[in-house]
């Protein structure tokens, strides 16, 4: 593998409002250490891709952006929403986790009717009138694009959904409690072009109301979606541009040799 300078970087300020932010992250597994000091601020209302190989530390990062790391990983460094530093160890995590939903790989719905999927997080935390509950179901399924496929079948379980169709349940039932922000760690892996086509139709539909951060390994992916790229090698945050920029003209050698092939 090629050797780079880790300590060089390019990260642009990116315009407009941000959405979220990390102030010299550093993740440690043992004495393992994953993220080393990543600053990064992420617009409002974008998608931000974050690419890289294998190992890079590119879900680890994502993952501790709603505080998924902490019983596995000690992470220090700030994690800015709302001019409040999340990672905080007196931040409620499970409130923290309403304003940032998160999507995982492999489709995960519970062992449950759609309805329940949908309804479980909204109940826990005290919501109980059946109109709310409702109202939230259709929605979310709504802006999920998934409403016209089950509004007939609500109860019914949903683990009888095509995986597609589960990967977007869950990307409803993590926009049931109204997030502002919106987590994916590669969502389209494990499926079908179709079914990876409908999901991203979903997101730039869904960037409209939300700020939205997804991890993904395939390249052409990030470049159909998202209007920023942050290219992390190494657990170090290498480079951070506009998507075409990092794609077409990006400045660091590392970025370069990892889009081009030329990597490893």
């Amino acid at each position: 593998m090629a050797t780079y300078d880790l300590t060089a970087h390019h990260i642009i300020e990116p315009g407009g409002p941000i959405a979220l932010s990390t102030e010299k992250l550093q993740v440690f597994y043992g004495r393992q250490q994953a993220i080393f000091d990543a600053t990064l601020n992420f617009p409002a209302n974008q998608i931000t891709a974050l690419i890289g190989a294998s190992g890079s530390g590119k879900s680890t990062y994502l993952r501790s952006l709603n505080r998924m790391n902490d019983k596995v990983a000690r992470v220090t460094g700030k994690i800015m929403y709302q001019e409040t530093n999340i990672n905080d160890r007196t931040i409620n995590v499970y409130a923290v986790r309403r304003h940032l939903g998160m999507v995982f790989q492999r489709p995960n719905p519970f062992a449950k009717s759609i309805y329940d999927n949908l309804t479980f997080a909204l109940k826990a935390t005290g919501i109980k009138s059946r109109t709310i509950l409702d109202d939230r179901v259709e929605q979310s399924l709504k802006e999920a694009a998934l409403w016209e496929e089950v509004k007939e079948d609500l109860h019914k379980s949903a683990l009888a959904l095509s995986g597609g169709q589960q990967q977007r349940l869950c990307i409803a039932r993590a926009l049931a409690t109204q997030p502002e922000i919106l987590l994916l760690d590669e969502p389209a892996s494990a499926l079908d072009p179709i079914s990876t086509a409908k999901i991203e139709v979903t997101l730039k539909r869904l960037v409209e109301r939300y700020t939205i951060i997804i991890v993904t390994h395939n390249m052409q992916q990030a470049a159909r979606l998202s209007s920023y790229t942050a290219f992390l090698h190494l657990g170090h945050l290498i480079e951070f541009d506009k998507t075409p920029t990092i794609f077409q003209n990006p400045e660091m050698t590392a970025t370069q040799d990892y889009i081009t092939g030329n990597f490893g």
